[in-house]
Formats: structure tokens, C-alpha cells, sequence
């Protein structure tokens, strides 16, 4: 496990995107620690090569851990789900050589906060 620390300050308008260095593995979780940044900060934390989903959350008001997740498919293309339930087989998002990208939205003016990016590497 490997983890990448990326803190990001806004501009006057509130909005600033960060990266974390080119990573390889399966995201295990992604953790925000709150400095400063406005309540009601929106983050979009994507896979910068594909845009894949990591986490999506809008109106964050303090620290949060995330354990982010995908849907799984069939070779047919066919949602995985867990037969009894139909709940959705989920896996950890894979990133080969790739950078995750951190967008905040709503964050004040020149306003911070960290956030801790753990990363599977086996």
C-alpha cells in the first residue's frame, strides 16, 4: 500500500484541480482532511487518463474517508449482481500509469485542504 498526499488551495473563485503523481494499483481509499476550505465544497476525484469515476460528493462540510468502488460486469457486458438481493458486485477502481485528479468546486477564496490517496500496489 502506497500512500500519495495532495493539498490543494483555491483560487479567488473558489475552484482548483490537483494530481497526484502517475500511480499503478487499485485506489483502496481516498481520505479529505479539512484545513479550511468553505462548507459546501464539492470534490470530483477522476482517473486523469479515462475520467473514470473515483469519488463524486458535493456539499462536504468536514473530514470524510472514502472506500470508492465500481460496478462489475459480465463479458457480456451485463451488470454482476449478487443473485438473491440483485446488489451490484463492486471492485476497487483499477489506474495503470496514471495521474488521479482531484477537482474542487465551492471551496472559498485561497482556501486548503489535503487529501491522502492509498493506493494497492500488489
Amino acid at each position: 500500500m502506497r500512500r500519495y498526499k495532495v493539498t490543494a488551495t483555491t483560487a479567488a473563485d473558489g475552484t482548483v484541480t490537483v494530481y497526484t503523481p502517475r500511480v499503478s494499483g487499485k485506489i483502496h481509499s481516498v481520505h479529505y482532511v479539512k484545513t479550511d476550505f468553505a462548507d459546501g465544497v464539492d470534490f470530483t476525484v477522476t482517473a486523469e487518463a479515462t475520467g473514470e469515476n473515483i469519488w463524486t460528493e458535493s456539499n462536504v462540510n468536514a473530514s470524510a474517508v472514502r472506500y470508492p468502488r465500481a460496478p462489475t460486469h459480465s463479458q457480456a457486458g451485463v451488470a454482476a449482481l449478487f443473485a438473491a438481493g440483485g446488489t451490484a458486485v463492486q471492485e476497487r477502481v483499477a489506474v495503470a500509469n496514471d495521474r488521479v485528479k482531484i477537482a474542487i468546486a465551492q471551496g472559498g477564496n485561497a482556501k486548503s485542504g489535503t487529501f491522502h490517496v492509498l493506493v494497492d500496489e500488489d
